[in-house]
């Protein structure tokens, strides 16, 4: 079949609608009709070459839509299912899939890097050639193909902008105050960077009970938006001490938690400085893979527990589902997140406002 796609030739080029095709269904295979994606940092590192790829590429992998179609082996979604797609299915049986790691499969390592289907194969074509997804997904695209265990089916009611949102951001802030740091009843939040996971980060932090969450950022708008999703304090950072402010709402120690969801270095300094000794620090953004960041030896002292992570500790096919029925039930708010909706034919606009930083999250809209 043929349909449209926004297709990548260059790093730092427009991306380009273009006719494209499919191979036939493999037996692990679940053709969706996308209903919406929405721009991610990831989506613009790779389109600016700081992530690089083989070329030519559709990129997107923040995607919901219906299943339209599924391969001979597929028992879990069905024809006319909604679903969120999970960038990162794993082989179940490498040695970091056996030992409770599966954001770390290799399979998905390697194959990920070649821009091909979770089996090595390739399911689009431009003009005959072969045509690379981004994170087995290339949801900017009327249709894409993807492994079964990418599909996860959510109840029908959800709606694609938002249902998109949970695929990378929502999972990947959520998961990291719920399933990462294990924020516990009443305690103390630090959130740098109010972006999508920011935003998600800091809901986490409200549905598991937190009773201080300091958002913090340098656009007034958007700490409006996080006292809207939970948080009861915000700094300004650039009118004000993240430091001084974050001490003071805890009796001079620091927090209890810290997520770091700017990306720059100074942000990853402060989510150090910020904590309180033996505290928690989760780091959500992430620099050039090659760039360095320095930290004041002092501030890693005193027990602190530092990690990364890339998923919030997703589990897709638990957590989607779960994620989907707290914004139906009003308890995690989505739309608060979405400051834009348009067309696939506008997609260059969207990574523009990407890049000015007026965008928390950007939807295509395929229905548009």
């Amino acid at each position: 079949m043929q349909f449209r796609a926004a297709v990548m030739h260059a790093a730092n080029a427009p991306l380009t609608i273009e006719s494209v095709e499919t191979a036939p269904l493999e037996p692990d295979d679940v053709l969706v009709r996308i209903g919406a994606a929405s721009i991610c940092h990831t989506d613009l590192e790779v389109l600016s070459g700081e992530i690089r790829y083989p070329m030519p590429m559709v990129l997107g992998h923040e995607a919901s839509g219906t299943v339209e179609a599924v391969g001979a082996s597929v028992a879990d979604v069905r024809p006319g299912d909604r679903v969120v797609l999970s960038w990162n299915p794993h082989c179940g049986h490498c040695y970091y899939c056996e030992n409770n790691q599966p954001i770390l499969c290799e399979t998905y390592v390697k194959g990920r890097a070649d821009g091909a289907h979770f089996d090595g194969t390739h399911r689009l074509k431009w003009k005959g050639q072969r045509l690379n997804t981004l994170m087995y997904i290339g949801g900017f695209s009327e249709y894409c193909i993807v492994p079964s265990q990418s599909a996860i089916k959510v109840p029908d009611d959800m709606p694609f902008d938002c249902g998109c949102l949970i695929g990378c951001g929502v999972m990947t802030g959520v998961g990291a105050a719920t399933r990462v740091a294990r924020v516990t009843w009443g305690s103390s939040v630090l959130v740098l960077g109010c972006g999508a996971i920011g935003l998600s980060a800091i809901q986490g932090a409200r549905m598991a009970g937190a009773g201080v969450i300091l958002a913090v950022d340098f656009d007034d708008r958007k700490l409006a938006v996080a006292r809207e999703v939970g948080a009861t304090h915000v700094c300004n950072a650039g009118k004000e001490d993240p430091l001084a402010a974050v001490k003071s709402l805890s009796a001079g120690r620091g927090a209890d938690y810290v997520f770091e969801a700017a990306g720059n270095e100074k942000a990853f300094r402060a989510s150090i400085e910020g904590c309180r000794p033996g505290g928690q620090v989760v780091w959500l953004g992430k620099v050039n893979v090659d760039r360095e960041v320095s930290f004041r030896w002092g501030t890693l002292m005193g027990e602190r527990h530092i990690v990364r992570s890339s998923y919030g500790g997703a589990r897709p096919s638990e957590d989607f589902p779960s994620l989907s029925r707290a914004y139906l039930k009003g308890d995690l708010k989505l739309d608060h997140l979405v400051t834009a909706r348009i067309p696939l034919e506008r997609i260059n606009e969207g990574f523009d406002l990407l890049r000015e930083g007026k965008a928390i999250r950007t939807v295509i809209d395929f229905d548009a």
